[in-house]
C-alpha cells in the first residue's frame, strides 16, 4: 500500500500548478447562498463541480434539486463489497463579501500574496471541495482506482443554515447510506492541529416592527406616537440581564449537563489568548455565569446580528420611523429542541407588541447540535494520516459554531461522523479571507493517506 499512497502523493506534487488553476476557477464563482441575486452563480458553480467530478472519473454525477440550492452528488463504488463506503460532505456556497471596501483585492479574483491565496471561500470551505477532488484525482490518475467506496455530498446552502437539507436527507436516506461520514467543513492547522468533534445548533430569525403608516415629523409627533425603534431597542436590551444570562423564559430548561471528563476536555481545547486576539477585546461578557470555554461551547446564546430602521444617512433627519427590524441568531446545545426554543422566542418577542406597534417574526433555519466520534477506528484513521504527514495528532476541541447537516445525520441516519479539513487560513466570514497555499497541498497529501487508512477499517 505504501507504494500506492506515494504514487498518488507524487502525482499531486507534479500537478500542483494545474490544481491551483482549478482552485482559482472554483473560487471565481460568487456562490453566495444567502442572497437570491446569486442564485444563477450557485447553479453555475454546482454544474462546474459536476463537470470536474466527471472528468476525474466519478460515476452517477449530477445535481439534485432541493427547495433551495442544488446538491452535488457523485459516487465511485468499485472498490468491492468488502471495502467500507465513506460519504464525503462539504459545501460549495460562501458567505457574503460585505463590507466590500475592506477587501484589498477582488473577493472572487483569487490574488496571491506572500504564499496566501485571497478569495471568499478560500478556506471556508471551497478548500475542502477542491482538496477532496484533487486527492481523488491523484489516486485515480496514479493507480487507476480508489482504495474504498466513495459517495460525494456537496451542498449549496450551508452558509445560509441549510434550510432545505432536512427534507433532502429524509428523502434520500438510502442514497446517502455509508459506513462513515467524513465532514470536511473544517480547518487544516499543521502547527496546532485541532478537530472539532461537536458544535451547537442554530436558529435564525428576523423581527419586524411596524408603527405609523409613514415616517413622521419627530417634532410634531414626538411624545404622542410610539417609536418602533424604541420598542426594538427595548426587546434587544431585555434579552440578557446585566451578567449576560438570557432572560427568555425556559431558555435554559433543557440544557444538558456535561460530565467532568467532558468539561475538562473542553477547557483543555480552549485557547484563551487566541480567542482574545481574534476578538480584540477581553472575553469578560458573562464571565460570572461560567468560564469562557463553557460559555463559548456548551451554553446557549442569543445574539443580535443587525438592526435597521429610520434614517441612516449623514447628518440628522428628524423623524419617527414607520418601521424597524433586527436579525437574531440563537446557538443551541444538547438537549435543546430548536422547534421548542423557536416557539419560546416568538412568544417572548410578541409579548412586547402594543396597540400601535405590531411585531412579525420570520424564522430561517432551525438546526440541532451535533456530535462526531471521539474514539474508534474512523478517528484513528484521521489521526494517523495527520501524524504521517505533519508529525502531530489533532487535539479534540468542542466548537461553538454550527454545521446544520451534521445534526440532521445524527438524528435521521445515525452514521458515525469524523472530520478532516483542508484549509489553513484566516478571516473566515470576513474581508480578506485567505488560505495558505503550501498547507493546502500538504492537506491533500494527508487526505490521500486518510482515504487509504479508512479503506482498512472494518465495515
Amino acid at each position: 500500500m505504501t507504494d500506492t499512497i506515494q504514487s498518488a502523493i507524487n502525482h499531486s506534487h507534479h500537478n500542483r500548478e494545474e490544481a491551483l488553476e482549478g482552485f482559482i476557477k472554483l473560487l471565481s464563482f460568487p456562490s453566495i447562498s444567502a442572497d437570491p441575486a446569486y442564485k444563477k452563480d450557485i447553479v453555475a458553480c454546482a454544474n462546474w463541480i459536476v463537470g470536474e467530478l466527471k472528468r476525474i472519473g466519478f460515476d452517477n454525477v449530477h445535481t439534485i434539486s432541493t427547495a433551495g440550492h442544488p446538491v452535488v452528488y457523485a459516487e465511485w463504488l468499485k472498490a468491492g463489497a468488502d471495502k467500507p463506503t465513506v460519504l464525503v460532505y462539504d459545501h460549495y456556497d460562501v458567505q457574503p463579501v460585505d463590507p466590500l471596501p475592506l477587501w484589498k483585492s477582488e473577493p472572487f479574483g483569487s490574488e496571491i500574496r506572500e504564499g496566501k491565496l485571497y478569495a471568499r471561500g478560500a478556506t471556508d470551505n471551497k478548500a475542502g471541495v477542491w482538496g477532496n477532488l484533487m486527492a481523488f484525482e491523484s489516486m485515480l490518475a496514479a493507480n487507476g482506482s480508489l482504495p474504498l467506496n466513495v459517495k460525494i455530498l456537496f451542498e449549496g446552502e450551508e452558509e445560509s443554515g441549510s434550510p432545505s437539507m432536512e427534507p433532502f436527507v429524509e428523502a434520500n436516506k438510502e442514497l446517502l447510506k455509508a459506513d462513515v461520514m467524513l465532514n470536511c467543513d473544517g480547518d487544516f492547522e499543521p502547527k496546532r492541529p485541532e478537530m472539532g468533534y461537536a458544535g451547537r445548533g442554530i436558529i435564525s430569525a428576523e423581527v419586524k416592527l411596524t408603527g405609523p403608516k409613514a415616517d413622521l415629523h419627530s417634532g410634531g409627533f414626538g411624545g404622542v406616537v410610539q417609536n418602533p425603534l424604541h420598542v426594538a431597542g427595548k426587546i434587544i436590551g431585555s434579552f440578557h440581564d446585566n451578567e449576560g444570562r438570557i432572560q427568555i423564559p425556559g431558555y435554559y430548561d433543557a440544557v444538558a449537563t456535561v460530565s467532568d471528563f467532558e468539561r475538562q476536555r473542553i477547557h483543555d481545547g480552549w485557547q484563551d489568548e487566541r480567542m482574545e486576539k481574534d476578538a480584540g477585546v477581553p472575553l469578560v461578557w458573562g464571565r460570572s455565569i461560567a468560564p469562557d470555554a463553557e460559555r463559548g461551547t456548551i451554553l446557549p446564546t442569543v445574539e443580535v446580528n443587525g438592526m435597521s430602521g429610520g434614517y441612516q444617512g449623514p447628518g440628522t433627519k428628524t423623524i419617527i420611523p414607520a418601521e424597524a427590524s433586527f436579525k437574531v441568531t440563537m446557538r443551541l446545545v444538547p438537549d435543546q429542541n430548536p422547534h421548542e426554543i423557536t416557539q419560546a422566542f416568538i412568544a417572548y418577542v410578541k409579548s412586547f407588541e402594543t396597540e400601535t406597534v405590531k411585531i412579525s417574526i420570520e424564522i430561517g433555519e432551525e438546526a440541532w447540535p451535533f456530535v462526531m466520534v471521539t474514539e474508534g477506528p474512523y478517528l484513528e484513521a484521521v489521526q494517523t494520516a495527520l501524524e504521517s504527514t505533519i508529525g502531530k495528532r489533532a487535539k479534540l476541541v468542542r466548537g461553538g459554531g454550527s454545521i446544520p447537516i451534521l445534526g440532521m445525520f445524527n438524528r435521521l441516519i445515525g452514521v458515525p461522523i469524523t472530520g478532516f479539513g483542508y484549509g489553513e487560513g484566516e478571516n473566515i466570514h470576513s474581508p480578506n479571507e485567505y488560505v495558505v497555499i503550501d498547507s493546502f497541498f500538504q492537506a491533500i497529501e494527508a487526505g490521500i493517506r486518510l482515504y487509504h487508512n479508512l479503506a482498512e477499517t472494518k465495515k
